[in-house]
């Protein structure tokens, strides 16, 4: 029998949730190779295939076996096990007994604790294929599938009816119960194409035998790349550049096992619509791709993939015409319509819809936001009156009958409605950009109207939700305060923008009369914030280290927050990074052990050898440049000016006793060592990266 063979499941159903369907793949696969690991078998290339009727995973060089292996089983201890004359008792018989042997064949083992009778067996190791059913089952027990469905009589669960199983080992059926069918070497390939039963020889023809046989590309990866590139040619065939998102492509790759591009047209009365409305349209409800012309303008045409190869590809094309007309009508409509009333007219439209019941309506929150900007803008230096419009109309489109349909284009319309009715370009600029960052890598908003509004929606939300004691907890968090608060932070840091933290929050709770403001409330706000910095600065290669040296100073502008942890970086890249962090974190130490207030001037006379006058003197010479470093923000060169110290730090360590007898000459020693600490501190505290 050979060592190794090639193992491959397919799991045969109805058409499985296109948005789901690469999470349920990663996860059978996973759960197959955990199970694997349990059962120490081991096992060479693992190929997850995914399509809407099918999920598989191809193992390749699966061990064949488990590998014999000795088992310890323990008994009592021998203190136990005999009793005064060395007869067995009852308790080690028993264990004995259990084994199926005799006393006199158990073995004794030394431990710590003392002496254990203790019984070695062999056991044999069991058949893969004998493994491999219960492996798969709880594979597919584990998927994450939110609420699974029964179907005709039978009481067995899936997220999808279930129509046939595959297993092989190599080109042997391992016969099986999945999911109520029995398994075989028979698949199904596509439902119109190749309705017929095919059989897979062995797992290595699998994907090739569904291609050439079955109308059906397995691979998830493949099939992807064969629309990419599909959708390409068509539009370059069309004088256009294709516009593919990957989200929707990754939807489309999941609706589809045998896709063909197909493009259409529509009217191109249309083109008088926002793109982003016809767009929306488009991906949102039907799935198309669409493309732009070579001055980056939308074209009337779209790109569809059918899940078959039309002997009429005409009638595909016009199919899809007719049913995405009645869409980009209704957006024309909503267009129309809206824009018969001025934008602030929908304002008290807002009165109507609650933003959280304890913190009121939309209508407040705006209410809200008038305030909040213009004190934010001030700090930007940006004109009151723009910023007061702005936060007056920046929720107004959300009452539009547009943005009711297409709830994605918040913000986009109202910019839109804004340039329409003859708004500042500045104002119509922030209605859209109050949202941005929308994800991860989004461009953030520019210009100071559009920054103060950003900046005031998301930290209203913030002082709100969190005020009101609905902190977001695990993986909850409705209002996605994590996300504002990155978002928030990541305008103020990388767009240099000099602004209190602090007092903004303290500005913005001010504006929400439902909260109680408890001592710690503003520090605890200040504290969820800058805590989403830790995973923003770990992507660019800051340690949690050198982040927290710089959080425990609570510094309250974030763009200071950031000029530290540069100045910290380079810090710890320098040689006297390494002592200097090991003397202030001895020295925290030792300031802890204090009791009562430590003084704040240095006796000079008390000094008992060179090494405390040379450690005095050194920082006395650099007590001044480095303040005006500090002041000035310069953080990183008051860093390589305090690293100069390092000498006359290591010599003082080497040859002074802090905690001497003298109780006078160890307070001295000490208000020494905190002048030390408290200059580094001005900056960071560097003992957290010892």
């Amino acid at each position: 029998m050979s060592a190794t063979f090639d193992f491959l499941v397919e799991i045969g159903t109805e058409e499985l949730p296109p948005k789901a369907l690469k999470k349920l793949s990663e996860a059978f696969g996973s759960g197959i190779e955990a199970g694997l690991a349990d059962a120490e078998l081991s096992y060479g290339e693992v190929s997850l295939y995914a399509s809407p009727r099918r999920l598989a995973v191809r193992v390749q060089e699966l061990q064949a076996k488990q590998a014999d292996k000795t088992v310890e089983r323990k008994g009592p201890a021998k203190k136990a096990a005999f009793d005064a004359d060395g007869n067995p008792t009852k308790a080690v018989e028993g264990f004995a007994r259990g084994c199926g042997v005799t006393v006199a064949e158990l073995s004794e083992q030394e431990t710590p604790k003392g002496t254990w009778m203790v019984y070695f067996m062999e056991q044999a190791g069991q058949d893969a294929k004998e493994l491999l059913p219960a492996i798969v089952s709880e594979s597919l027990a584990k998927l994450p599938i939110p609420k699974r469905m029964r179907w005709g009589a039978s009481d067995i669960e899936f997220v999808r009816p279930v129509h046939w199983a595959v297993m092989l080992a190599d080109s042997e059926v391992i016969p099986a119960t999945i999911l109520g069918h029995q398994t075989s070497n028979t698949t199904q390939g596509h439902r119109f194409h190749a309705p017929q039963k095919i059989t897979i020889a062995n797992p290595g023809d699998y994907i090739n035998t569904l291609c050439t046989q079955g109308y059906v590309q397995a691979d998830f990866a493949m099939r992807a790349d064969m629309i990419r590139q599909q959708v390409e040619i068509a539009a370059k065939e069309h004088g256009g550049v294709a516009q593919i998102d990957e989200d929707l492509l990754d939807e489309v790759t999941a609706l589809n096992e045998w896709p063909q591009a197909v493009v259409g047209d529509f009217d191109e009365i249309f083109l008088s619509v926002p793109s982003e409305a016809l767009i929306s349209a488009m991906k949102g409800h039907q799935k198309y791709f669409h493309m732009l012309d070579a001055n980056g303008k939308l074209m009337a045409k779209f790109i569809t993939i059918s899940n078959i190869e039309s002997s009429n590809p005409a009638s595909v094309k016009d199919g899809n015409e007719r049913v995405i007309r009645p869409r980009l009508s209704d957006a024309k409509f909503f267009w129309d319509q809206d824009r018969k009333h001025p934008l602030d007219d929908f304002l008290n439209r807002l009165k109507t819809v609650v933003f959280q019941q304890k913190l009121g309506t939309l209508f407040d929150k705006v209410q809200r936001l008038e305030t909040l900007t213009v004190k934010i803008g001030r700090g930007l230096g940006v004109e009151s009156a723009l910023c007061e419009r702005a936060a007056r109309l920046s929720k107004c489109d959300l009452m539009s009958e547009m943005v009711g349909e297409f709830p994605d284009l918040q913000g986009i319309m109202g910019r839109y409605y804004a340039t329409e009715m003859g708004e500042d370009a500045q104002v119509s600029e922030a209605l859209s950009a109050q949202y941005q960052p929308r994800f991860a890598g989004d461009n953030l908003p520019v210009g100071g109207v559009a920054q103060a509004l950003a900046i005031a929606d998301k930290l209203d939300t913030i002082t709100g939700i969190y005020g009101i004691g609905q902190i977001p907890t695990g993986d909850k968090d409705p209002f996605a305060l994590r996300r504002a608060a990155l978002g928030m932070l990541r305008i103020m840091i990388e767009q240099k923008l000099d602004l209190d933290l602090r007092q903004l929050i303290t500005e913005s709770l001010a504006l929400h009369p439902q909260v109680s403001k408890n001592g710690t409330l503003v520090d605890d706000i200040y504290d969820f914030i800058i805590s989403r910095l830790k995973a923003y600065y770990a992507d660019q290669g800051i340690s949690a280290e050198q982040f927290e040296a710089v959080r425990v100073c609570r510094p309250a502008h974030p763009i200071d927050f950031s000029q530290r942890i540069a100045a910290v970086a380079h810090f710890a890249q320098m040689d006297a990074a390494e002592s200097l962090s090991a003397a202030n974190k001895r020295i925290a130490n030792l300031l802890k052990k204090v009791d009562g207030a430590i003084a704040e001037t240095v006796d000079t006379g008390l000094f008992e050898g060179d090494s405390e006058a040379a450690l005095w003197s050194a920082l006395e010479n650099l007590r001044e440049s480095v303040s005006e470093q500090i002041a000035e923000h310069n953080y990183q060169a008051a860093m390589a000016s305090l690293a100069t110290i390092r000498p006359q730090v290591d010599d003082f360590f080497d040859n002074v006793m802090v905690m001497a007898d003298d109780e006078k000459v160890k307070n001295n020693r000490l208000a020494l060592l905190n002048q030390i600490y408290q200059l580094f501190l001005q900056v960071a505290d560097i003992s957290r990266l010892s």
